[in-house]
Formats: C-alpha cells, structure tokens, sequence
C-alpha cells in the first residue's frame, strides 16, 4: 500500500470529521482530521508540519504579542549601549545606526536595517495584536483576515534575533578596546527577541483561519470536487479546487491561487545569478574602515574573521565566517543543486532535497549578522581624530546578496521537485 492510501485508511477508520490539507513542500494530499489538544499533523511523504492545533495558542499570542509591544517600546526610549575611551562618551540606540549609515552616504543599508530591525518587527506586532484583539471582541473587524495576510509576509523579515547576534559580536569587538556599558535598553531588545520567538511559535496559521470562519469573517471552504484538479492556497492554506483557466482567487482569503509559483525556477535561477554577480564585489570591496588617530585600513569580510583569529577570539572567528562566508555559499550551492536536480527530473533523494530546502529557507536570515554588527559600531565609535568606523560599499553588496537569496528561497517551489520525480500525478 503507498503512503498515500496507507494514510487515507487511517483517516477512513477515524469517527472525527476531518478536512483535505496539501502538504506545502511536495504536494501530498491529506485528510487531517479534528486534532486533540496539543497534537500536530505531518506529511507522511517528506515530514513537513501541516497543522499544530493548541487551543490557547490565540491567547497565548495575543499575551506574547502585547508584551512585544511593550518591550518595543521600552527598547526605543531607554538608553541602549555606550562606548568610553580616553574620556569621551559615545552613546547609541535603536536608531542612531539607521542614522549613522544614512549620513555616511549609505542609504540602501540605513534602509535594511530600518525595515528588518525597527519597521518589520514592529508592523508584525502590532499587525498581530489587532487581529488577535479583535477576535476577542464580540463583533471582529471584518479586515482582520487581510490585516493578517499582511503580518504573515512581514514574519521573515523581522530580524530583532539576528540583530542580538550581531550586537553580541559588536560587543566582543569592542570590549577589549574601550569601557562598554550596556543599557536597560538592550535587556529590553533580548526580551522583545524572546517575545517574538515565543509568539511565533504559539501560534498557528491554520487556527487563525478556522477562527476567523468560526466568526463569520470568511466563508466556509467549499466542497470539493475530487474529479476537478486542486491546488493550495499561498496566503491562508486552504485546499479548493483550481477555478476553469487554472487562474482565480482563494474562496477563503482572496489570494491569487496557483497549481504551482509562476514562472519559480526561472525567477529562482535569476535570483541566483544575481546573487553571485553581488557576491564578488561583496567580498572585494571593504565592508568598513578602521580610523585611528588619522590613519586606518579598509577591513573586507574575510580580513575581519582574520583579525578576529590574530586576537585569540577563535569562537567569534568561526561565527562571523560561517554567517558571512559559509551560509551564503552554501546556500547558493544548495539552491543550484535542487533548481539543477528538478530540471532534470531526478527521483531520487527527495525527502532529503526537501529537508535541504527546509534548511536554506531557515538559515540565510543569519548571515544579516555582519551587517547588524557593522550599524552598531558605526553609531558608536564616531570619537573624531581618537577613532572612527566608516562603514564601505561591499556591506551594500553583501546586504543586497542576503535579501535576494531570500527571495530566492521564497520563489522556489518545493513542490516541482516532486512534480519532476512523478510523484504527484
């Protein structure tokens, strides 16, 4: 029996209702019956997690959520690190890096860590809190649903985690060279990071949207017909039959719906290229320069991990170079391997092609460490004539490299591989 069949006759023998899920990453069609407190559902082909029902996932969100808000906040008005050497005083918040790098010249940059730091983190929030406060009044918004499509796509770009590496490091830097006092400020960034965290994994899409029909939001998921061609919804994940055409909108959420992402591998193979033309000035060029008492040298990205090793830092050596140098490579070498594997059909290794999928979607974010690290001492060591950080064009280039690997990773689906291999007729 095929895993298919082997699973729909679990289903069968079951007394609960049960509704038709597609597994986001190879296309296998489930039966996912009403799920007992607690309990998630998996692909039985490639093991991906379809649907993980908690019933106090929206109140534990919603409490997480507010608390984010809080601490946001906090961050923003309390006073965040500051520099001391030879009895000047360099004082840096949230902001002051967005700033130090637009008046540097480098808008593009100033720009990233804006939206990844300050304005992702904060529209996700209170995206969030809107949606899980209005479910609790007696009459919802009937935006919610949209307002919650929108705080869904800002997830990934919200950055607060990474960026606490970087100041880590930034830290590490420059400890041994000056007096670092760290603020109530910067407590309040670790626990918005940990807020984030703790919401994120509370809450569950598909109890959103069950929500959201349970009040009348969005209507009932039609019936479907099992003699007409079906596809998943990108926004809400519902599964409905393909409208004539094989264009239409979700009945659900209203999203465009597609058998398959347009157009993925060649979008994705564009991303990839771009990425590897980005990666070579990002390596050549300085990422930023080191000025002392008038005199300083450029530093690139592999000049500053050998630094790091020259000062004994061993550690931080290896976690700056694997963020910066081998996350990319990697990712770009696992991202030719499936596009090229697709092409060609190959059927074998498709549970582990899909976990490398999994793998390169989850980590490229990391490697934003570099350029978080860069910001904070940017705003702090500005001492004149004593000591000065300017940050160089390859940061622009690196960071440019990090978002279209994103993208990248984003545009490809999973699911072609499967398709490729005959799997899903």
């Amino acid at each position: 029996m095929s895993q298919r069949s082997e699973f729909d006759a679990q289903i069968a023998d079951a007394s609960a209702p049960h509704r038709l899920m597609e597994c986001h990453e190879c296309g296998l069609r489930h039966a996912v019956p009403v799920l007992p407190d607690g309990t998630a559902a998996r692909c039985v082909r490639c093991g991906a997690t379809l649907h993980r029902f908690r019933a106090s996932s929206l109140d534990h969100a919603f409490a997480w959520t507010c608390a984010g808000l809080v601490l946001l906040l906090m961050a923003n008005h309390l006073p965040f690190i500051s520099l001391e050497i030879s009895g000047r005083v360099q004082t840096a918040s949230l902001l002051t890096g967005i700033f130090a790098l637009y008046h540097q010249g480098l808008w593009e940059l100033a720009a990233v860590v804006a939206l990844t730091m300050f304005v992702a983190p904060a529209l996700r929030l209170g995206t969030l809190a809107l949606v899980l406060g209005g479910l609790r009044l007696r009459r919802p918004p009937r935006w919610l649903p949209r307002l919650y499509r929108w705080a869904d796509l800002l997830g990934p770009w919200a950055m607060v985690e990474v960026y606490m590496l970087g100041v880590f490091v930034a830290y590490v830097k420059l400890v041994d060279l000056a007096t670092v006092v760290v603020g109530p400020g910067l407590y309040s960034v670790g626990g918005l990071m940990l807020a984030i965290i703790a919401a994120g994994t509370s809450l569950d899409s598909e109890t959103v949207w069950r929500e959201f029909e349970r009040r009348g939001l969005v209507p009932a998921p039609p019936p479907i017909d099992p003699r007409q061609p079906t596809c998943l919804c990108h926004g809400c994940g519902l599964v409905s039959n393909l409208p004539p055409g094989g264009h239409g909108d979700c009945p659900r959420c209203g999203a465009a719906l597609h058998r398959r992402r347009p157009e993925s591998l060649n979008r994705t193979w564009a991303l990839v290229v771009t990425a590897i033309i980005l990666y070579i000035p990002a390596n050549l060029f300085p990422v930023m320069t080191v000025i002392s008492l008038g005199s300083g040298t450029p530093d690139t990205i592999m000049s500053g991990v050998i630094e790091l090793v020259d000062a004994g830092m061993w550690p931080l050596a290896l976690l700056v170079f694997f963020a910066s140098f081998t996350v990319p490579v990697l990712k770009l070498a696992g991202l030719i391997y499936l596009l090229i594997s697709t092409e060609r059909g190959a059927t074998r290794q498709l549970r582990n092609r899909t976990v490398i999928y999994r793998i390169v979607e989850a980590v490229g974010r990391w490697s934003m460490i570099d350029i978080f690290m860069l910001s904070i001492l940017v705003a702090l060591v500005q001492l004149g004539a004593l000591a000065t950080i300017e940050p160089g064009i390859g940061a622009v280039s690196f960071a440019a490299v990090v978002i279209t690997t994103m993208i990248a990773a984003m545009t490809f689906d999973p699911r072609l591989m499967w398709d490729a291999a005959g799997e899903n007729p």
